[in-house]
Order: C-alpha cells, then structure tokens, then sequence
C-alpha cells in the first residue's frame, strides 16, 4: 500500500487555531485508491518556525517514505484553495515566527537553486476542485514566510528522487477566524478536508502536469 504524508502547521501569529492543521488531521489514517492503487494517508504537524519546520519534514520523509507529499498552510486572506506552482528560495518574514525569529532576504538553502516547480498535477486538481464545486485556483506565490520556506525544503529535498511528489496547498481561514478579521474569506472545515481528498487522489491519478517543468529553475 501507498503512503501519502500530508502536513500542516501549529497556530501562528496569534491564531488560536490553524486550519491546515486541522484539515490535515482530520485524514490521519485514511485510507482509499486511486490510479488502481491503494494508498493511505499519514497527517503530522509541523512547527511555524524556520529551520525547524524544514528539519521535521526530512524526518519525516526517512520514516514514511512517501510517494506524495503535500505540505498545507494558512493564507488568511485567500478566497479559495490554492494550489502553488513554486517555491523560491528565500526567507524575507513580514511577521516572526513561533520562535520571534524575523528573518530578511535569507536563502533557505545557501547556493541552492533560485526556486524548484510542484511536481503535483497542479492544473488537473484545480480542474477536479472546480468539478466538486469547490473554489480553487493554482497561485503563483506561496510567499516568503515559513509556508514558502517548507515548501522549497520539501522540494529540496525531493529533487532527485524520481519515487516522490510534492507541492503545496494554501487554505483560507476558517469562519471561527474570519469573524476577528473582517471582511475576510473563509471556507468550512468540511470542504477544505474534502479539497484534500480531491487533490490527493487526483494527484495519485493523474499523470504530472505537463504544462509545469520538473526540478529548478534559475
């Protein structure tokens, strides 16, 4: 059986709550096939920190051994789930993280690439979501914050091993947020955990996106 890590961040910035955490948590054992393949699913989270967060996803890649990783992080502000197309490599954070680090124009990997594509079908899980009636889009920035910085880790990490995949996948806040932060969107718990499921078996399913080049780019 295939095993498929899924990731999301502790509460950051004063949340109380994280809704990647929560989505991801919520498919922690589940099991499923796609692709004529069964598959299940292992959830962890990770710290919102930098460099630790980067050090857990490796540990965390030797203990599963995936064939697919999907990383999952907060967007407050976003209307939709978006799919991310690349990583850069660099730190710059507009706020600190959990551990009151606020790094500045910082490489995530010193004389590392300038950043590394999604090797998940990007395109073909936007097409699915819409399908299910679920808004999504694919997004040409996950940042600079810790979100970005595991998302090119993850991708580091991966470059060369021909067995994985892995991208990242933003989520807007969660209504329980939204109410302290007007007028921003927000999406059920119910649908961004079914968002998931989606992206997961489509990204199982499908062959890689052929519009998006693998490996890095300068």
């Amino acid at each position: 059986m295939k095993t498929v890590l899924l990731t999301g961040f502790e509460p950051f910035n004063k949340e109380p709550i994280n809704p990647a955490w929560e989505a991801v948590r919520a498919l922690d054992g589940w099991q499923d096939s796609a692709g004529g393949e069964a598959f299940r699913v292992v959830a962890r989270q990770l710290p919102c920190v930098f460099g630790a967060a980067n050090a857990a996803m490796r540990a965390l890649l030797d203990e599963v051994q995936p064939v697919l990783v999907i990383a999952v992080g907060q967007a407050g502000g976003r209307v939709d789930l978006t799919v991310e197309r690349v990583a850069i490599n660099v730190d710059d954070a507009p706020i600190k993280d959990n551990a009151e680090q606020q790094l500045v124009d910082a490489p995530i990997v010193p004389d590392g690439p300038a950043a590394y594509f999604s090797t998940l079908p990007i395109k073909a899980i936007v097409a699915a979501l819409r399908a299910a009636g679920l808004p999504a889009s694919v997004s040409q920035t996950a940042g600079t914050f810790v979100c970005n910085h595991v998302f090119y880790g993850l991708m580091h990490a991966l470059a060369g091993q021909g067995g994985m995949r892995g991208g990242f996948i933003h989520i807007p806040y969660l209504p329980e947020q939204a109410v302290r932060h007007p007028g921003a969107a927000s999406m059920s718990l119910a649908q961004m955990v079914e968002g998931l499921r989606i992206a997961v078996k489509t990204s199982l399913a499908v062959s890689r996106d052929t519009s998006v080049a693998a490996g890095a780019t300068h």
